[in-house]
């Protein structure tokens, strides 16, 4: 792996098609309640000049960082709603490069800290009182032609939860700013 690969994916690639014990979606289901506050505790004061540094060469800022996992979270939130309400849903892709391009993505981070904070409340909520058989409803996502169960869904964003605290973390540790 290169150090620009490093920087882009700092805990490694997501593999996808694996199979979760119920206590590892239990762990996952604990990384997605972690988040708010780790992030925040490591953001959530940060000034303009942190914000504003891309975590890598051509990467997103700190600030579309933060933007984009309340964007990304939000639309996950919705499919694992309408997968638990629908009968294997065919979810909506959205451009998250375009996505981090729009205005608000150079608001403070502060409100996507307060709903990434309350949506990972609802979220988890929701992913705490699943059922075996709720964790296996699925959704389908017409860009990559692949049905996801919810187990997966929840281990693939427990994985970008870190991914992205990761980006900002080394960058962090990288200009000497914990």
């Amino acid at each position: 792996m290169t150090n620009i690969d490093t920087l882009r994916y700092p805990i490694g690639d997501f593999v996808h098609g694996q199979e979760f014990s119920g206590v590892e979606t239990q762990q996952h289901i604990a990384a997605l309640a972690e988040l708010p506050v780790k992030l925040t505790k490591l953001v959530g004061k940060w000034g303009d000049d942190r914000l504003n540094t891309p975590y890598r060469p051509g990467g997103w800022t700190v600030r579309q960082l933060v933007h984009h996992i309340a964007d990304s979270h939000m639309n996950a939130y919705v499919r694992t709603k309408l997968a638990l309400t629908e009968d294997n849903p065919t979810i909506s892709p959205y451009e998250e490069g375009e996505w981090a391009k729009l205005p608000d993505s150079m608001l403070d981070v502060a409100p996507s800290l307060v709903i990434i904070h309350n949506l990972h409340l609802r979220w988890v909520t929701i992913l705490k009182a699943l059922t075996e058989s709720e964790l296996e409803r699925t959704y389908f996502h017409p860009a990559s032609k692949k049905t996801f169960p919810i187990r997966q869904v929840i281990a693939l964003y427990a994985w970008h939860s870190e991914h992205h605290y990761r980006h900002a973390y080394r960058l962090a540790e990288r200009n000497g700013w914990e």
